[in-house]
């Protein structure tokens, strides 16, 4: 016969407890749970995969040895309470688990059916002491011996003293353990419990994101600014997405109809014409074909009216829910290629926005997604301008400071002949309310988003265009868009 001892010594112990666990999912077994069935106390098996074993002193530490042995050990005389149980891992890894799981030692038990021996010793002289402190001397110990053997009904082989006869009373007094079929029904309903709350809450999320109510398929996957818009005036999102697309495009229209008069854009003879084709149904002109070429066209030409407009703030949404966030439009990242420099808060969709032109009677500040900040004395780190900003970016003139900034760690990157060095710095938070922007460049996307291919897209990108183009006075803008949409309907 062979036996191997991977406990030996002292262990410590809180409220007369301490633990064998193999199931890496769970913390440690229950009390009531652990018994359930028995008629043996001190050793409780009726959860799988654990063990619950009783101590006689509440708090410090007690005499613990654990033995595997390959064959039944004999029982020894010395042993005042004594019971078996029967015990299966249900993982490769049994550890004898102090309370609260402070420590636990490797039993290196294998995934095999055990029959467990408890003895103990010294239980009542340890439970009227409560706690030992160190140095004191010890008052109780145990003996916890595993070997291989088919699972068999629990028993009491010793019983002396009076705290056992407690632990048995309360085994015999609790329910029958469920079966496996029972363990296996209550995981599964406890399991769909959990899914179910977890689909509610995240139903609960979606429906405030979208202004109390759940999105359609369509607005879901729609691109462009549907969560600008969203964080504005969410009803109208939605009754966007009811109209129909011959609505869609109606409002589209009118919205960019709109920005463009109140930024004085139809004085321009190729933003006329763009707003002609989009009436026509036709595809627009020149320069609205090359991205880079229209920017170009906005920030070159000597007639662009000089106006200005503050941020629009749209009221404090209800408990409903938070507002969307106008940087990510339909819930994807925007590429840096389809953004502009522009006013945080404003339209960051496909053709996002760019600093005022060259003479605007207002400073000039570049936004890299946070506050607005003025081009900077002393250049820092040297960021590339893509997009439709880059063609603004050109128009304007270098910042004062050395002609090569120092760059970011690593291989530099190649930078265009003769295109223009900026500093930028980026300041978290919500942008200052007192910077105005150039309304021009605020109404251009509403042209080019009202003609995208989705009439909803249309719709909702050219309105969230025409509200920043409005500022504070969009309310005007949308009482004009809802009439629409109650004429559609």
């Amino acid at each position: 016969m062979t036996v191997r001892r991977p406990v030996e010594g002292e262990v410590h112990v809180h409220y007369g407890q301490i633990y064998v666990e193999s199931d890496p999912e769970t913390f440690g077994p229950d009390l009531t749970g652990s018994f359930a069935g028995q008629s043996a106390g001190l050793c409780g098996a009726a959860i799988p995969g654990a063990l619950w074993l009783s101590t006689g002193l509440h708090t410090g530490s007690v005499g613990f040895t654990v033995e595997v042995h390959d064959t039944p050990p004999p029982l020894d005389a010395e042993w005042e309470d004594v019971v078996e149980v029967s015990f299966r891992p249900v993982s490769a890894h049994t550890t004898l688990t102090q309370w609260a799981g402070e420590a636990c030692r490797d039993l290196g038990l294998e995934e095999i059916d055990y029959r467990v021996r408890y003895c103990a010793q010294g239980m009542d002289r340890a439970d009227g002491q409560d706690t030992r402190l160190d140095g004191e001397p010890q008052l109780d110990r145990y003996l916890l011996q595993f070997w291989p053997a088919a699972p068999a009904p629990d028993r009491v082989l010793r019983r002396t003293s009076a705290l056992a006869a407690y632990w048995h009373d309360f085994a015999r007094r609790q329910p029958p353990a469920p079966t496996p079929a029972e363990r296996a029904e209550s995981e599964r309903l406890a399991r769909c419990a959990e899914e179910q709350a977890e689909r509610e809450r995240l139903l609960a999320h979606e429906r405030a994101e979208w202004g109390g109510q759940l999105p359609s398929r369509a607005l879901r996957e729609v691109r462009g600014n549907v969560r600008g818009l969203l964080g504005v005036e969410p009803d109208l999102v939605h009754a966007l997405d009811a109209a129909g697309p011959v609505t869609q495009r109606q409002v589209a229209l009118l919205a960019a109809r709109r920005a463009c008069e109140t930024a004085g854009l139809t004085e321009l003879d190729w933003a006329a014409a763009a707003l002609g084709a989009l009436a026509d149904g036709r595809p627009l002109p020149p320069p609205f074909d090359d991205r880079t070429r229209l920017w170009q066209t906005l920030a070159s030409d000597p007639r662009l009216p000089d106006r200005t407009v503050g941020r629009a703030v749209p009221p404090e949404r209800s408990a409903a829910g938070p507002p969307g966030t106008p940087d990510t439009p339909g819930g994807r990242a925007v590429p840096p290629d389809e953004c502009a420099a522009g006013p945080s808060g404003t339209p960051r969709g496909r053709d996002g926005h760019a600093a005022p032109p060259a003479g605007s009677a207002v400073p000039r500040p570049v936004d890299l997604g946070g506050r607005l900040q003025q081009p900077l004395s002393k250049p820092g780190r040297a960021f590339g301008i893509v997009g439709p900003a880059a063609a603004v970016a050109a128009a304007l003139p270098s910042p004062p400071g050395p002609a090569a900034p120092p760059s970011l760690p690593g291989p530099a990157a190649a930078h265009p002949a003769g295109a223009p060095r900026y500093a930028l710095r980026v300041t978290l938070g919500a942008p200052d309310p007192s910077l105005r922007m150039s309304q021009p460049h605020m109404a251009l996307p509403a042209l080019t988003g009202a003609a995208e291919t989705d009439p909803l897209q249309a719709a909702l990108d050219a309105v969230f265009a025409a509200v920043a183009t409005y500022g504070h006075d969009y309310p005007s803008l949308l009482d004009e868009v809802w009439a629409a949409c109650r004429r559609g309907a």
